[in-house]
């Protein structure tokens, strides 16, 4: 089962999902965690996430506590049979709020929370742990509020403009338009997103175009429209993206047999 919260209208822009999850998989099942353009925050009950990415096997770690940034390879998740917790989304803005430190920070990262300015603290795992869902939600949320009220750092105005006309059109304005929009030049444009973003323009794109095929998937269309209706030059051009950046083909990642909180299916509002 999954279950989603609906975001307090103080954590919008910071955090765009908050959701529970707790599933019985087969113990041998790995699970593609696919990039995205967002941060993702993981907090584990029952037993530690066990993740690495897919291009480095010496990278697999195990974490109760997890933060990770934009990243263009997949995260290969080891479930030994069991998944339990709660998976935060965060914009660049929700990272430094949340966590006390740019998105660019985290980039192609594994991080404990522990190693964080910010994020989730011991104490208030073990209360979440032994906690229904509405309770945890509840003082996951209450973490959240306080952690605003309390740090003062933002994103920059120009960057957070950048991010928004990026995101706006899903990825499809070239970095030349978007440097000319911001009144950059397209070299100072990349050295700032890369420094905030840890990554250039040109990846995140990608990741707002893949982002949106994704979306456009999970409603059934065929995989021509998806390519079309996320500005990929044709179908093939699709199977190259998803294999590049999800290491698995478009019929592979649809039919997975992990149900995937990053899918997103069954969608449950709560709270």
């Amino acid at each position: 089962m999954d279950v989603r919260h609906r975001i307090h209208p103080a954590l919008r822009g910071l955090v765009s999902r908050m959701q529970g999850y707790a599933f019985r998989l087969d113990p041998l099942a790995v699970h593609h965690g696919v990039p995205s353009a967002t941060a993702t925050v993981i907090i584990s009950f029952d037993e530690p996430l066990d993740v690495g990415w897919q291009t480095e096997p010496t990278s697999r770690v195990q974490r109760w506590l997890l933060a990770s940034g934009l990243h263009t390879t997949p995260a290969m998740i080891h479930t030994h049979g069991t998944q339990h917790g709660v998976q935060l989304d965060l914009t660049p803005a929700g990272c430094r709020a949340l966590l006390g430190l740019p998105i660019g920070a985290l980039t192609h990262g594994l991080v404990d929370h522990a190693d964080l300015p910010l994020g989730i603290p011991g104490d208030l795992h073990a209360r979440l742990a032994d906690a229904d869902w509405s309770t945890r939600f509840h003082h996951l949320e209450r973490h959240l509020l306080t952690l605003v009220d309390r740090n003062r750092s933002e994103l920059p105005a120009d960057l957070a403009r950048a991010w928004r006309t990026l995101a706006a059109t899903r990825g499809r304005i070239r970095v030349a338009e978007l440097a000319k929009d911001v009144g950059w030049s397209r070299r100072h444009l990349v050295t700032r997103f890369t420094a905030e973003f840890g990554l250039p323009p040109s990846d995140l794109g990608r990741l707002h175009r893949f982002t949106a095929a994704q979306a456009y998937a999970r409603s059934g269309a065929p995989w021509v429209d998806v390519a079309a209706r996320a500005g990929y030059a044709d179908q093939a051009h699709l199977t190259r993206e998803f294999r590049a950046l999800a290491g698995q083909t478009p019929t592979q990642w649809r039919t997975e047999v992990f149900p995937t909180v990053q899918d997103g299916q069954g969608p449950n509002p709560a709270g």
